[in-house]
């Protein structure tokens, strides 16, 4: 037995070389057994790849793998290949033999080293290799060029061997100052970890050939005098300059990189957790002992030193353990302390179960069950663990629970941790609060959101057999709710389990099902409909739509998509989920045979086909979520909120409509995506639309600006023209759907609207004709007055806007006269006349005013004499009458005055020539329809007082 004795070479009582000599036997005798550990998991083929690497560095033969040319550098460092190294090259080259150089022969690769997980208690199969070749620091550019050939030419001779080998160039000289090759750095986060590498290096490397690192010869107590001590080390020849290789110092790690390795560990967390938290828990072990850390790479040393070299104990999978176990335990977190302990044997991956405990051969198995049994766990605990590959939903969902608690502590500890020490810098600031946003978009809970449950925790959650289920809702009387379960149950066997899930929503179980793929395309599926309309039939189409829309699995998010607020990318739009739209109504057998095809305004009954809307959106940051709509209002709910969630820029999400209903379904998801691809253009053109909808009798808007849509419902068309007669404060296009208002003139008159003129349009259905004006901003005026002829109808609204334009252009100034506040007027006449459907609108010339027949003027001046009241002053021919002098008379005298003017015997309507609203605007202009309104207003009370007199 060898006995234990700690070394202090020390530099104030003198270094003793045999002392040296020891030191570094005892790492070589500890490097040793974790090479012959790395070998034991190894096949014969990879264990020839690792003897040979330092032959092929040391030699640069044509006959050998990884040849590029006469001008690669070759020669490692104080190595001259064993027997069994070229053996392995006599086998792979009869032809070659090797010729031992002479003299002093260039040497110009100083250390080759074993990273990763060889030779550990992680050690598994499928282990790569990463291996560090470190050079001469005076290779010019070319030849490290040449050597970076190499490597790839050993990397892939390597791949037929069985192995994944990575190489990676050191220059020590540069490595020390923390410059070292891009590609170290690519599991980092864009964050600098140069001492939390080196630490790692130093506590896991296996030395294959070369010099061996100085680091070892430097006792713990002497770290922060490194340089002091290796100066004294080579100046006074204890040591050769080409025996020991220099990478560097642990007598300090600056905090920033505690904020970089976390960063990243919890970015990989999020899809494989079990493998971030050991590194995740030994950061916030570091971190909590800032300044004064004790790294594991120093416990090594210090172990060494002290010359307790057991193989197991100094293990880097150990040590990490044992570190984050000594901190734990100090905090009493016994609950992390258990995830630690399941990570660590989930990531050996070694099963415990089915071998006698006594008969665990390999040095892993045996090292685990030791850990095992310190741990206290029995079979029942080791037979759930050594299942996982056969989680399903139970299981995981509270697995994640533990594995998202720890990722989010150690969000918050790092957070807290970059703010105590001042050490956030606009770069990992930003690395933050991306990673917080990964964090909430993975497993954060919000209403809607289809949570996700296998973060990397099971590999197959598909369930062979499952039962879906409709059944009344307990909790609340008269609604229902989905369940799924486990097997093939019957009618009434369901009551008696648990299920795996419920949902209020049939679709809301289906998505979560989908996201999480509890349901594959071998998954038997019993479906107990209860009292929906689902079918078989529908439920796969359902599911075919899922996958079609939202395919599994879904990518990594982008930093750049998580720097923008996230948007929908997809979306997937499912009518009447469950639902038989005829069945629903009450008139089915007119339904049923009827030639009327709208599935807004269905049949003469004009019923709505479009009942529910299930909404399944995959947004920008892979965040799945679920709403439905349900009620008179669905289609009109749905819409509104779709467009107000989509993006201002491009590029649009991908919207799909599906419907797979037993009556009319094609026609219906038809019908429904036409609305929402027209909703959409008219959203992308940045104006203020105005979408016109009709269902069933009655008349819906979407009002569309570029910040915001809304629904307004409308009775029927009274209340519409009282909408379309409201002022605007621009022009606002109307959009028709195309099934809207087709047996009105409006269907004509609405998409003829134009910005900057006045546009009259008239219709003849004796004795009446219908008059319509739309605006400069698009507003209507609707009046049915009596016909007689063209001229009658058409001078007066004429005269009346030829006086409001006339009063505009006196506001103008002179140097502008052509400004479009002075519109141009357009008439149109609708054709057919009478009652008939309208067909078509033919432009007219402008009534021509006749000096043959003079009319009576009436011009109209509306005060506001206090708020919310006006006062009216009329005058006739240029006589005034006013509310001040005739009060609630003022109509009927100035009615008689009119009559008692006239010489026909006929009754027939007087009009207003011209109005004044300036006492009412708050501008100098108002908008034509508000002058239009008032005319009418004023017309019609007067109008009434002459049928009066």
């Amino acid at each position: 037995m060898t006995r234990s004795f700690e070394i202090r070479p020390d530099l104030d009582e003198g270094i003793d070389r045999k002392v040296l000599s020891q030191l570094r036997n005892r790492f070589l005798t500890l490097n040793e057994g974790r090479i012959a550990r790395a070998n034991e998991g190894l096949s014969t083929r990879q264990q020839s790849v690792l003897a040979l690497l330092p032959l092929f560095f040391h030699v640069n033969h044509p006959l050998l793998p990884g040849y590029v040319s006469g001008a690669t550098p070759a020669g490692v460092s104080n190595y001259e290949p064993d027997a069994q190294a070229l053996a392995e090259a006599q086998r792979l080259t009869r032809s070659f033999s090797y010729r031992p150089k002479r003299g002093s022969a260039p040497q110009p690769i100083h250390g080759i080293f074993l990273m990763g997980s060889l030779g550990t208690l992680a050690q598994a199969d499928h282990s790569d290799m990463d291996v560090w070749i470190c050079h001469d620091t005076l290779l010019p550019p070319e030849q490290v060029q040449e050597l970076r050939k190499k490597c790839q030419a050993l990397e892939t001779w390597a791949a037929t061997m069985g192995a994944e080998v990575h190489f990676f160039l050191i220059d020590p000289q540069r490595f020390v100052l923390g410059e070292r090759d891009a590609q170290l750095s690519g599991e980092d986060c864009g964050t600098t970890q140069h001492y939390l590498l080196l630490d790692e290096f130093y506590r896991t490397a296996i030395w294959l050939a070369g010099r061996t690192p100085m680091w070892w010869l430097v006792p713990v107590y002497e770290e922060s005098r490194y340089a002091e001590y290796t100066h004294t080390l080579l100046s006074k020849r204890f040591i050769r300059a080409d025996e020991a290789i220099d990478l560097g110092n642990m007598s300090h790690i600056p905090p920033g990189e505690f904020i970089g390795a976390g960063l990243w560990q919890l970015f990989k967390g999020i899809e494989s957790p079990y493998k971030s938290v050991l590194k995740l828990l030994l950061t916030e072990v570091y971190a909590s002992e800032h300044p004064n850390v004790q790294c594991l790479s120093m416990r090594l040393k210090q172990q060494v030193f002290a010359n307790r070299t057991d193989l197991d104990e100094l293990d880097p999978y150990m040590m990490v353990y044992r570190r984050i176990e000594e901190y734990l335990l100090g905090r009493g977190e016994t609950e992390r302390l258990e995830l630690v302990r399941r990570s660590l044997y989930l990531k050996v991956n070694k099963k415990l179960t089915g071998l006698p405990r006594q008969r665990t051969t390999s040095w892993q198995r045996q090292l685990l069950d030791k850990l095992a049994r310190e741990w206290k766990w029995d079979e029942r605990q080791l037979a759930l663990l050594d299942s996982r590959s056969q989680w399903k939903v139970r299981q995981v969902a509270s697995e994640r629970r533990a594995l998202v608690s720890e990722l989010n502590y150690s969000y918050r500890f790092l957070t807290q941790f970059a703010r105590n020490q001042n050490v956030i810098s606009s770069i990992n600031k930003r690395d933050l609060s991306v990673l917080g946003r990964r964090l909430y978009a993975a497993f954060e809970r919000k209403a809607g959101k289809v949570e996700f449950v296998n973060p990397g925790i099971a590999p197959d959650l598909a369930e062979d057999t499952l039962t879906l289920v409709q059944s009344p809702n307990k909790l609340e009387p008269g609604k229902y709710q989905w369940g799924l379960y486990n097997g093939n149950l019957g009618i009434q066997e369901w009551e008696h389990f648990a299920p795996i899930k419920r949902s209020r929503e049939l679709l809301e179980l289906l998505a979560w099902c989908h996201r999480n793929n509890v349901i594959d395309s071998s998954t038997r599926l019993a479906l107990h409909p209860g009292t929906s309309d689902l079918t078989e039939f529908e439920l796969f189409n359902l599911q075919g739509a899922l996958q079609q829309s939202l395919p599994m699995p879904l990518g990594v998010v982008s930093e750049e998509a998580l720097l923008r607020p996230s948007v929908p990318t997809e979306i997937l739009l499912l009518v009447n989920v469950g639902v038989d739209p005829l069945k629903h109504h009450k008139d089915l057998n007119i339904l049923m045979t009827t030639e009327r095809t709208d599935s807004l305004s269905y049949a003469g009954v004009r019923e709505n086909l479009v009942l529910t809307l299930d909404q399944i959106t995959l947004n920008s940051w892979n965040e799945v979520l679920v709403s439905r709509f349900d009620g008179p209002y669905a289609l009109l709910d749905c819409l509104t909120e779709l467009l107000n969630h989509l993006p201002d820029s491009q590029p649009r999400p991908v919207i799909r409509v599906r419907c797979f209903c037993h009556n009319r379904a094609p026609a219906i998801a038809q019908r429904v995506e036409e609305l929402v691809n027209t909703a959409q253009l008219l959203l992308a053109r940045r104006l203020n639309h105005r979408y016109l909808i009709q269902i069933e009798q009655k008349y819906h808007v979407l009002e569309m600006t570029p910040g915001q849509v809304t629904h307004v419902p409308l009775d029927k068309l009274p209340a519409l023209y009282d909408y379309l007669g409201e002022e605007l404060p621009d022009y606002s296009p109307i959009h028709l759907d195309p099934q809207a208002l087709d047996d009105s003139d409006l269907s004509l008159i609405i998409p003829h609207g134009q910005p900057e003129c006045i546009q009259v349009f008239y219709r003849i259905s004796e004795p009446w004709a219908d008059l319509y004006v739309l605006d400069e901003h698009n507003a209507l005026w609707h009046q049915r007055l009596p016909w007689h002829d063209e001229p009658s109808l058409l001078m007066p609204i004429q005269r009346f806007l030829q006086s409001l334009m006339y009063r505009r252009g006196a506001l103008l100034p002179l140097d502008n006269p052509m400004d479009p506040q002075v519109l141009e007027t357009l008439y149109y006449r609708i054709t057919p006349d009478g009652s008939a459907r309208a067909r078509r609108i033919e432009q007219r010339l402008a009534p021509v005013t006749r000096t043959d027949k003079p009319f009576y003027d009436v011009q109209a001046i509306v005060e506001e004499a206090a708020p919310g009241e006006v006062n009216v002053t009329l005058y006739c021919d240029g006589m005034e009458f006013s509310e001040l002098e005739f009060g609630e008379q003022l109509f009927s005298i100035v009615a008689r005055q009119i009559l008692d003017r006239r010489s026909e015997p006929q009754r027939y309507r007087c009009y207003i020539t011209d109005l004044d609203l300036s006492g009412v605007l708050t501008e100098t202009r108002g908008q034509t329809i508000l002058f239009l309104r008032y005319k009418a207003e004023l017309e019609k009370s007067l109008n009434d007082a002459m049928d009066e007199a």
